[in-house]
C-alpha cells in the first residue's frame, strides 16, 4: 500500500478526518509513526475490519482508540483482552447471557458484542481465542447477528471490527490454531505499529503526553524533568517493553525525582537500575550544561563592550540578567515556573530560591 494511495484516501473522504484527533492519541512525529497515523486517517471512515499488529507495549490499543475517534461512530469502544479472559467465561462476556442460561446466571446480560452497538469493538490478542469461539464470531461477522447464551432469538448488530495480536497469526494459522476463514474475515487493512527502538526520537514528545496526562489526574503531583543528557540515555535504551516500559520509568521519576532535574546518570543508575539515588551529592543531580541559543548575545562580544564602558559592575550585571531571563522565562510560561525552569536549564526548586533571591513573586504565589 503506498504512500500516494492512502494521500489519495485521505484527500477524497467525504467526512473529514481531524489530523489533530489522532495526533491527540498518538504522541510521535518519527517518520514509522507519521505513516501510521496517515494510515489510520485513511481507512478511519471505513467500516472494514482492521488487524493491528506490532509487539507487546508498543500501543496497539491507542491505534484501536485512534481509528475509533477518526470513524465519526457514534456508539461506544468496547475493549476485550480475549488473552484475560479465561476460555470458559469469554463467550459469555462476548455474547451476553440470558438470566438461567447457566448455573450462577441469576439475571439476563448484555454481551460486549451488543455493548459495542453504532461503534467499535476491540478484540485485543484476538490469537489468543479459543477455536470453538472463532468459529461463532465468523458467524457473527457474516450475519452480523448474535444469539445470547440461553436464547432462542437473534439479535441483529452493528459495530465495526478492530482486533490485536502480538502473534504472527500466519504462523498459527498453519498451526491449526488459528482458523484461516477468520483471518481473511478480519483482515482486511492491517496496521504495524513500530517497537520504541524504532522511533527513539519520539521519547521527548511521549514523555510531554505522559506527564500531561499524569498531572491531570495528580494536580498536587511534583513533576520531574529530563535534561538533554537523560533524553540521550533514554534514546540508547533498547525498550524491550516499549511504550509500557517507559511508562514505568515515568512512574519510578515521579516518586524518585519530585520536581527535579535528572540526568544521564539517573536515568541509568535509578530508573533503568532502579538504585534509590542519594541526594547527599548535590551536583550528583544538576543537569548537564547545554549551549546557548543563537539568538542570545556571544560572549566573545565582552571584549567590545569593555572596550566602550570602561569599568562594571559585574555582580550587579550578572543580577540584571538572571532577573530580565527569568521574568523573560515566566511571561513566555505564562507563569508557570516547572516550565520556566526547563527553559532555563534549571532544576524547578533551583529556579525557586533564585526567585525568593530576586523577589520575583509571579508563580510562587498560584
Amino acid at each position: 500500500m503506498t504512500s500516494e494511495w492512502i494521500d489519495r484516501q485521505v484527500a477524497t473522504r467525504a467526512l473529514p478526518v481531524s489530523a489533530e484527533a489522532i495526533d491527540r492519541i498518538i504522541a510521535g512525529d518519527s517518520v514509522p509513526v507519521r505513516q501510521l497515523k496517515r494510515m489510520i486517517a485513511a481507512v478511519a471512515v471505513s467500516d472494514a475490519s482492521v488487524v493491528v499488529t506490532g509487539p507487546t507495549g508498543a500501543g496497539k490499543e491507542l491505534v484501536a482508540e485512534a481509528l475509533h475517534r477518526a470513524s465519526g461512530r457514534s456508539g461506544p469502544l468496547v475493549a476485550v483482552n480475549c488473552a484475560a479472559i479465561p476460555a470458559e467465561l469469554l463467550e459469555s462476556e462476548l455474547f451476553g447471557h440470558e438470566k438461567g442460561a447457566f448455573t450462577g446466571a441469576d439475571r439476563a446480560r448484555t454481551g460486549r458484542i451488543e455493548q459495542a452497538q453504532g461503534g467499535t469493538l476491540f478484540l485485543d490478542e484476538i490469537g489468543d481465542m479459543p477455536l470453538a469461539l472463532q468459529a461463532k464470531l465468523l458467524r457473527v461477522l457474516e450475519t452480523r447477528r448474535i444469539q445470547r447464551l440461553g436464547a432462542s432469538t437473534d439479535t441483529p448488530v452493528d459495530f465495526r471490527l478492530v482486533t490485536a495480536t502480538h502473534r504472527d497469526l500466519g504462523q498459527s494459522i498453519e498451526q491449526g490454531s488459528f482458523r484461516a476463514d477468520l483471518f481473511f474475515r478480519i483482515n482486511v487493512f492491517t496496521l504495524t505499529v513500530p517497537s520504541l527502538a524504532e522511533r527513539t526520537c519520539d521519547i521527548p514528545l511521549i514523555l510531554a503526553r505522559m506527564i500531561s496526562e499524569h498531572m491531570c489526574k495528580n494536580p498536587a503531583a511534583d513533576a520531574p524533568h529530563f535534561d538533554l543528557s537523560a533524553i540521550r540515555a533514554l534514546s540508547a535504551h533498547p525498550w524491550p517493553g516499549n511504550i509500557r516500559e517507559l511508562k514505568n520509568v515515568l512512574q519510578r521519576a515521579f516518586v524518585m525525582f519530585p520536581g527535579r532535574m535528572i540526568t544521564a546518570r539517573q536515568v541509568r543508575d535509578n530508573l533503568l537500575g532502579m538504585a534509590m539515588p542519594d541526594f547527599s551529592d548535590q551536583d550528583h543531580d544538576m543537569p548537564e550544561p547545554a549551549p546557548l541559543p543563537g539568538e542570545l548575545p556571544d560572549p566573545s562580544g565582552i571584549q567590545q563592550a569593555f572596550d566602550k564602558m570602561g569599568d562594571i559592575d559585574l555582580r550587579g550585571y550578572i543580577r540584571d540578567i538572571e532577573v530580565a531571563m527569568i521574568e523573560a522565562a515566566l511571561d513566555k510560561r505564562c507563569g508557570n515556573v516547572a516550565q520556566a525552569a526547563d527553559m532555563l536549564r534549571l532544576r524547578r526548586t533551583t529556579l525557586i530560591e533564585k526567585m525568593k533571591k530576586y523577589g520575583i513573586r509571579r508563580g510562587l504565589d498560584a
